[in-house]
């Protein structure tokens, strides 16, 4: 059974979905005003691990990953200017110019992280009417006030504010979310709607039935934009229904907007939001967190730019337990990156170094299927990928046993391979045309000649006789090829 920690109600919870067997999720998606860094990818990544170990166990799926292209402000307390208008501005192109170019990228990234197509990802400016029904509705049972700056809910009116933050959290979070804005009530009201800047003209802002209560000689007073939170609700009750099943998102996300989303869904609609709650934790450089702000950030492609794969990324975070910090360095992706390529060789040896003929081997099944038990009950305790992955190294090392022996039938190896594939519809580390078998090596086509002197190598090194398998070593780096060895095998290389 699948259990899950639940930040709502800070316990492990055997998961059970409303629906028997559909489960409906929302991850909260990038405010595609600059390039996701590898610390936002951590929070999708682990969200599409959540969504494949549904799927081991039997759920369909529907996830909703929003994209937030208005509203996003630079602070907390809602002041400063809108992410998206303050890129347009940077690179002198319009806000819809930047909204493309940055969720071009973020889609682009998904992809070479593995991480399965959402069923749907609705943008925040699409939904401009949802998200000013919501505020409507609010307004109709008396949770909003007006201000010369917008229609902010007023957490007083909530006796449940902040319990997905925990009171003596958010007590400290009050302290310093001080109230800046004229008319603010209480330093931790929100706004649902903000109100154009008097004079001027955003390249987004549509009409509202609102207006400020600042005096304006125009007939504009009401053009604004909605708030940060308010797209959030809006657009998971729409393509998900309230309550839905989980919600996911980065442990940042925790004080301030999804407890916002939290009150202003359920005092509109007077049910929960969602029944489970999930949250990453921070990736970490150079001992800070990862952020845009601070400038310490590592993109995809600077992964890509030095000669990783975005998969060897992918692997790390697998390597790390969402609930704990994980830091992110240099040495830590090149290590990922021989790990990934040692299990790509693997995949390449169960076809060449096969013996063929023989039946299955009664042993090797059991052992096959204690694995997937194992794997099993790791992904089903609160996704611990890093003891999931533990169990697959370790059935590796025991199929490499079985390939150096020279004992490793070919029908044994067809079932290792269809293993393999299943412990991958959670890792999602080996490519999809063909699955796991179809895996090709990481850096290029590798003669037929140098494979099979690295296999005859690792044949000689078993049965001890060194000097031979050095002596091969040697004759393929005079080749251009270099053999490491890893705890799965020979990684050939070429220089």
């Amino acid at each position: 059974m699948l259990t899950l920690y639940n930040t709502l109600t800070r316990t492990n919870e055997a998961f059970k979905p409303i629906r028997k067997k559909t489960v409906h999720m929302y991850n909260c998606g990038p405010t595609v005003y600059d390039y996701a860094h590898v610390g936002n990818f951590r929070t999708f990544i682990v969200a599409d691990i959540l969504r494949r170990a549904l799927e081991l166990n039997g759920y369909r799926v529907k996830q909703v990953m929003n994209i937030t292209d208005v509203g996003h402000l630079v602070s907390d307390a809602d002041t400063g200017d809108d992410k998206m208008e303050r890129s347009a501005s940077r690179e002198q192109v319009s806000i819809w110019d930047i909204a493309k170019k940055y969720t071009d990228n973020f889609i682009r990234n998904s992809k070479a992280l593995g991480l399965k197509e959402p069923s749907m990802r609705p943008r925040a400016t699409d939904h401009i009417q949802e998200q000013i029904d919501l505020v409507r509705e609010l307004e109709r049972k008396g949770f909003t006030y007006a201000t010369a700056d917008g229609i902010y809910f007023d957490t007083l009116k909530d006796p449940n504010y902040g319990r997905l933050a925990g009171q003596a959290l958010q007590e400290k979070l009050a302290g310093a979310r001080v109230a800046v804005i004229e008319g603010k009530r209480n330093p931790s009201d929100f706004a649902l709607w903000k109100f154009s800047p008097s004079g001027s003209k955003r390249q987004m802002e549509w009409d509202s039935p609102w207006k400020s209560t600042r005096k304006s000689t125009s007939g504009d007073a009401g053009k604004g934009f909605p708030g940060w939170h308010i797209e959030c609700s809006a657009m998971s009750e729409k393509y998900l229904g309230v309550p839905f099943d989980i919600h996911t998102g980065g442990i940042d996300h925790i004080p301030v907007h999804h407890t916002n989303e939290i009150a202003q869904t359920e005092n509109a609609r007077g049910v929960s939001m969602a029944h489970y709650w999930l949250h990453s934790e921070f990736l970490t450089m150079d001992g800070d967190k990862m952020a845009k702000s601070q400038g310490n950030f590592v993109r995809i492609e600077d992964v890509e730019a030095k000669g990783y794969s975005p998969l060897a990324y992918r692997l790390l975070v697998l390597q790390s337990h969402y609930r704990s910090q994980m830091h992110f360095s240099w040495d830590a992706i090149k290590k990922a990156q021989d790990t990934l390529d040692g299990m790509h060789e693997f995949l390449f040896r169960l076809r060449a170094m096969c013996v063929k003929g023989g039946a299955l081997s009664g042993t090797l099944v059991a052992e096959t299927e204690a694995a997937k038990r194992s794997f099993m009950q790791q992904v089903n305790d609160d996704l611990n990928t890093p003891e999931g992955v533990a169990v697959v190294f370790g059935y590796i090392r025991l199929i490499n046993g079985y390939i150096d022996r020279g004992s490793l039938a070919c029908d044994d190896a067809s079932m290792v391979r269809e293993a393999m594939e299943w412990f991958n519809r959670v890792l999602g580390l080996f490519p999809k045309r063909g699955g796991a078998g179809a895996a090709r090596a990481p850096h290029g086509a590798i003669p037929k000649r140098i494979r099979e002197a690295a296999h005859k190598r690792e044949q000689l090194r078993y049965n001890k006789q060194f000097d031979a398998a050095d002596a091969i070593r040697r004759e393929v780096l005079a080749e251009g090829f270099e053999i490491r060895d890893t705890q799965f095998g020979s990684v050939i290389k070429k220089i």
